[in-house]
């Protein structure tokens, strides 16, 4: 068995190097957008150079970008947005904090106990001969880890919110110069988030290892046990995320949508809607902060989930540090392959007309994973052994460095096939969008019927690349195979996050165009880039089910071979009651979320109603709406209605492992995988379709679409229907559930050591 090629001290210079390249880059990209003034008569761009072959200032009169009145009231409409998204997620973040500290106790208090708080050494394990670190320290270790987690999970959404509110009303303004300009701005905008987020997630693990090490030292068994703690911080800060800003943005846009588009028939963020301001909102703290936390959440976990596996196989007992750091070096060369593929969106090529920016969209996914294909080879021969040994439920088996690099482009080639499927179902360029759309001739029913239809068919070919990944995974390299194929479509996560946080950016942009009273021709332009934007969230919610499908089925792996379980035998009475109910979790879950959408949007409903009804000149569009009112509504909602559905997923694993012991709570985690993935896929996927079935009844670009046209005709009133319906779906219940699976593999490996010592209390009675 050769040693790796790349030393130590290589390593230790390489990881972080990325790490600060991927924030000082995201840096230059905020730097880019910030050129785009807005203040009156600084309407240049970040480019004046005349690319186009004329001057740029002809366009500007063109499109009347001298009129001040625009960039004043652009300016005024993005600080109400960002006031908003901001007020919120403090608001969030305050009892989000408060749960922090008390889920911090309890990890210390029930880790603790393990061995009745002593402080003396124990035996490892997994090698009894060997002594570890008593069970007290990693207590305190896992708890600081959760903690780390935590605020970077909350610093990640934060930082993404502000940038996405900060660069919506340029993207706006860049628009009047054309729709490239406007691409590149969103783009580069998403960007910032992406890089950010992806540096700082490999960083503070990166320190946070090296930190514990000076404690544990040559106990990494015990070390990595701790880090776990850091996937659990990040992913239960998504949760609350996601919830709270999914609740958020549909009760604002349900409202919105019903009383303006199909009551009032002013169109989509007509600024007489009270609701308006709220619904844009809305887009930052759901799509972008929640969407950064929860994609955090999945990084830290499979870093977790791998390393965890690692360090009881030959690298962790042979302490070999360049191995064991394998998963840090795929997600830092994941950076760098990044970086170069934003390039090609925002600098090598220029995008001149609208039919461009989907095509320019997936270059991006199919470079970023060519090149990344290129860079996991070079780390995986240059930062292996030749040959190792993995543990596998007991025993080690011999794995090749070929077969680990394998096992992680499975998962990156799986991970753009959900992509391109997920488009395919969403996209209304495609057959499945438009039968969605032509079903909207015979009213809303026929809708309705048509799209649960097509979000339960999209399920079938993800399913099977996220089965055929875990087959070819685990053949190779046990579970450690699986951990490194969800890192492996996790590692271009730069790339999948800008394109995702451009969507919302987009969206923001159009509303911005429509409130501040733009010509017509510029909201075509940012419609464009709302319908690709569309279809992109879409694709980045697809990633996130299938990347959190491995993830937790890695974790479940660790959970069960670190709880001392030989085999998890279906057929046994205590594993099947804990499957079927695991299995029935992830309905419950989408019941609460679901529920808490309709009831705070009949509240929003009411509201935008009786603004119209009893504010003089509204309509008319002589009086201002109450925007202030409908804020408050969704705030207090989604704070109030995030409470149940965490608690649900937080408290789940800790009453089965205490009361009903590990077998049991093997069933339930592998339940609610196997039902939460098939459920989250359909229910994003048929979101998607019917909110783009919708769009592209409004564009009328083809002849099929303008005779089920235009605005306000029978069958668009049929697709905004839909479309409401599909809110929840796509934005709350379906993205919210790849957490729910994640979340509870990961708080079940946390606290694997309380319930293998002390679970199970009611079979023991």
């Amino acid at each position: 068995m050769a040693p790796a090629v790349l030393t130590e001290v290589a390593t230790e210079v390489i990881i972080p190097v990325c790490a600060v390249v991927g924030i000082v880059f995201s840096l230059v990209q905020w730097y880019l957008v910030s050129k785009v003034k807005l203040t009156p008569g600084g309407g240049g761009g970040s480019n004046n150079n005349n690319k186009n072959g004329y001057d740029d200032y002809l366009i500007e009169e063109e499109e009347g970008v001298n009129d001040h009145n625009v960039v004043v009231k652009c300016a005024e409409i993005q600080s109400a947005i960002s006031e908003g998204a901001t007020s919120f997620l403090f608001t969030e973040y305050q009892y989000v904090g408060i749960f922090m500290v008390v889920f911090a106790i309890l990890i210390f208090l029930f880790l603790g106990s393990v061995e009745g708080f002593s402080t003396k050494s124990q035996r490892c394990t997994y090698d009894v001969t060997m002594m570890c670190k008593p069970a007290l320290a990693t207590a305190a270790f896992s708890t600081i880890a959760f903690l780390l987690g935590a605020i970077t999970s909350i610093i990640s959404g934060f930082l993404g919110m502000k940038i996405a509110t900060y660069a919506n009303a340029r993207t706006t303004l860049e628009a009047r110069k054309g729709v490239g300009k406007a691409f590149v701005t969103a783009f580069r905008s998403g960007a910032v988030m992406g890089f950010l987020l992806a540096a700082n997630g490999l960083l503070v693990l990166y320190i946070a290892i090296n930190l514990f090490k000076l404690y544990y030292g040559d106990d990494w068994e015990g070390l990595f046990e701790a880090i776990t703690g850091y996937g659990l911080g990040g992913s239960s800060m998504a949760l609350f995320g996601r919830v709270g800003g999914g609740i958020y943005t549909k009760a604002a846009d349900v409202g919105a949508d019903l009383v303006g588009k199909v009551e009032r028939n002013i169109p989509e963020d007509d600024p007489r809607n009270p609701a308006v301001i709220a619904d844009n909102v809305g887009d930052n703290v759901g799509d972008i902060a929640g969407m950064g936390s929860d994609l955090f959440g999945s990084y830290a976990e499979s870093s977790c989930a791998a390393l965890v596996v690692a360090s009881i196989s030959s690298f962790g007992i042979e302490h070999d540090f360049t191995a064991m750091c394998y998963p840090l070096l795929v997600s830092s060369i994941g950076i760098l392959v990044c970086l170069i593929t934003t390039l090609f969106a925002t600098d090598f090529f220029e995008i001149k007309v609208v039919d461009e920016i989907q095509s320019a969209l997936k270059k991006q996914l199919i470079i970023s994973t060519v090149l990344m294909t290129i860079g996991v080879a070079v780390v995986s021969f240059i930062g292996l052994p030749t040959s190792f040994t993995i543990f596998n439920f007991g025993v080690q088996k011999v794995v090749y460095n070929w077969q680990l690099f394998l096992c992680v482009c499975v998962g990156l080639w799986a991970g753009l096939i959900i992509g391109f499927v997920t488009e395919y179902y969403t996209s209304n360029a495609y057959s499945p969008v438009q039968d969605v759309a032509d079903s909207c001739r015979t009213g809303a029913a026929t809708n309705v019927i048509f799209g649960l239809a097509l979000g339960y068919k999209s399920v079938i070919i993800p399913i099977f690349a996220i089965a055929i990944s875990i087959f070819v995974s685990f053949s190779f390299a046990a579970m450690y195979g699986i951990a490194v194929a969800a890192l492996g479509m996790l590692s271009t996560i730069a790339t999948g996050l800008a394109i995702d946080a451009y969507g919302p950016i987009s969206d923001n942009a159009g509303g911005i165009a429509e409130m501040a009273g733009m010509s017509h021709r510029i909201r075509e332009r940012t419609d464009a880039l709302d319908a690709a934007g569309n279809t992109t969230a879409a694709i980045g919610k697809g990633f996130a089910i299938g990347s959190a499908a491995l993830v937790s089925l890695a974790l479940f792996g660790a959970f069960v071979s670190r709880a001392g379980i030989e085999t998890v035998d279906v057929l046994t009475p205590k594993v099947f009651i804990g499957l079927i109910v695991g299995a029935m979790l992830p309905y419950w879950f989408s019941a609460m979320t679901m529920k808490s959408v309709g009831s705070a949007a009949l509240k929003m409903v009411e509201e935008v109603r009786r603004q119209f009804n009893t504010i003089p000149g509204l309509m008319e569009g002589t009086a201002k709406p109450d925007y202030t009112t409908c804020v408050k509504i969704s705030t207090d909602a989604s704070i109030k209605e995030m409470i149940p559905p965490g608690a649900l997923v937080m408290l789940t694993p800790l009453i089965v492992g205490t009361f009903f012991g590990v077998e049991t709570l093997s069933g339930v985690l592998a339940g609610a995988l196997v039902s939460g993935v098939q459920v989250a896929i359909s229910a994003s996927n048929t979101g998607g379709a019917w909110d783009n079935a919708k769009k592209y009844i409004e564009a009328g670009a083809s002849e099929h679409a303008r005779t089920l046209g235009p605005k306000g005709s029978e069958p668009h009133k049929a697709a905004v229907i839909g479309d409401t319906i599909g809110d929840p779906l796509k934005d709350t219940s379906g993205p919210s559930l790849n957490i729910l699976i994640k979340l509870m593999a990961v708080e079940s490996l946390v606290f694997a050591p309380f319930f293998a010592a002390h679970g199970g209390l009611l079979f023991k009675l």
